[in-house]
């Protein structure tokens, strides 16, 4: 089996336009094999450039594969299985700036430089009163870096215009480009830096808000070995990802000139808006998955993918998402419908084996983020409750007082056990849990007919009834 560098297998040299703060599983089978595509099929010709975000990481594994490596991604396409293989070779240069801070500097002066694209989890964004570190030195925190890299470039052109950098960051949080151009601007004001540097950031330099779905769950390790024989590379860089991808960017018309990714058919979305995209995802995607956990684990099922093509939950998986949920949605139908129609694909992916109890974690929490927003909403524009959504709220308060080990903080964990050892009827416990304002940030016993049709509910399942029982009730 041949060692995989660039003498065996090859590649363009492609100029440095894009600065990766990352080097994870998730943006090397995401943005990096996007660019990959884009550079094939588009004649984009953008070489990428990977900085290690923080003091441990996989920058010394890339440059002993010559930054190659193998993205396997898999799943379904209008019902068939579908595998594919793919060997990334556009990063172009791997560097750790806790070793080499000097080389991280010098990207600064790289004329040829358009796009940051950052990784650097929820909690990387952040501004933190630290002192301005000396020539050569790195400065803690992500946004602190990046402060230094563009007073550099700032500094090293002059002030041009056209020298301003575009990003494009991934970090689950909301409005994530604003709040990373936000703690920019905060270093320049804590560092004193000049008034004409904060300018040319807040004039030149474009922040995109961005959305991205992908399950990437990593490096394959119980296949790895047929893979490597496979593709004939010891690869130990190997990234498995589903085939499904969806970035939504949300920017001014300079960041969709700089990384055209529709143009090569990637399914990337250019808005002005990005929250009913977000809204769509959060309510379709994770609302389905934390909608169905109770009602799957209650009924004996493990994964997400048995849960969907179960005889009785699947169909009732069905009825919230396209009745109940949907619905709520400031979207297209049709739109709606075809994304819907994709995450149930997405849910029967035979490569991923996901388990109901893996995402059981917070339920409480993910329920009030993820599923009352589409109950109370369906209950506003309709007038009357729906029925799936109060029907997987009663199987999530049934789960939580039955022999399930909770994952959950221990504020809920502890209230949950107290209510087990209370013998109250399903009126009365609805009304408790209904009423526990610190977990709905409200009282819910407020919301018209709630209390009655959650009793109902939790006395069906007190009776021992199934799923599709309680619906036809």
């Amino acid at each position: 089996m041949k060692a995989l560098n660039k003498q065996t297998a090859p590649g363009a040299e492609l100029p440095i336009k894009i600065l990766q703060f990352g080097e994870g599983n998730f943006l090397r089978a995401f943005a990096d094999w996007m660019v990959d595509l884009m550079n094939e099929n588009n004649d984009y010709q953008h070489g990428v450039a990977v900085v290690q975000p923080i003091a441990q990481g996989m920058t010394q594994m890339l440059r002993d594969q010559d930054s190659r490596y193998h993205h396997i991604y898999r799943g379904l396409q209008g019902g068939k299985a579908i595998s594919e293989t793919r060997l990334i070779s556009c990063i172009q240069e791997s560097i750790d700036p806790f070793q080499t801070p000097e080389a991280y500097f010098e990207f600064a002066k790289l004329d040829s430089l358009e796009i940051v694209i950052s990784n650097t989890t929820e909690a990387g964004i952040v501004f933190k009163e630290e002192a301005q570190p000396a020539a050569n030195e790195l400065a803690e925190t992500f946004p602190g870096k990046v402060t230094q890299l563009l007073a550099a470039r700032f500094k090293h052109f002059s002030g041009q215009a056209d020298k301003g950098l575009n990003f494009i960051p991934v970090e689950l949080i909301d409005k994530n480009g604003e709040k990373l151009k936000e703690a920019i601007l905060n270093y320049a004001d804590h560092w004193g830096l000049s008034d004409d540097f904060k300018a040319w950031v807040d004039t030149h330099c474009h922040f995109a808000n961005t959305l991205v779905d992908r399950i990437v769950p990593g490096y394959p390790r119980d296949e790895v070995k047929d893979i490597q024989a496979s593709v004939g590379y010891e690869d130990n860089l190997i990234v498995s990802s589903e085939i499904f991808h969806l970035w939504v960017i949300e920017g001014d018309e300079s960041i969709q000139k700089a990384f055209p990714a529709d143009k090569c058919g990637m399914n990337v979305i250019y808005t002005k808006d990005l929250s009913p995209y977000r809204t769509r995802k959060v309510r379709i995607l994770n609302g389905a998955h934390t909608s169905m956990v109770p009602v799957g684990l209650l009924n004996g099922i493990e994964t997400v993918k048995e849960t969907v093509e179960d005889d009785k939950v699947g169909p009732f998986v069905r009825q919230i998402i396209f009745e109940e949920i949907a619905p709520t949605i400031d979207l297209p139908k049709d739109e709606l419908e075809a994304y819907a129609e994709e995450v149930l694909e997405r849910f029967r992916n035979p490569y991923i084996r996901h388990e109901l109890k893996s995402i059981a974690l917070n339920s409480i929490s993910k329920f009030k983020v993820r599923v009352l927003p589409s109950l109370l909403d369906y209950l506003a524009a309709k007038k009357e409750l729906p029925d799936g959504l109060v029907t997987a709220f009663a199987h999530l308060i049934h789960l939580y007082l039955s022999d399930f080990e909770i994952q959950d903080n221990e504020e809920v964990k502890t209230y949950f056990e107290k209510l087990k050892t209370e013998s109250i009827e399903p009126a009365e416990l609805a009304q408790k849990v209904l009423g526990e304002s610190s977990f709905w940030d409200q009282d819910l016993n407020q919301v018209e007919g709630l209390s009655a049709l959650l009793a109902e509910k939790l006395a069906a399942l007190k009776e021992g009834k199934k799923v599709t029982e309680i619906l036809a009730s």
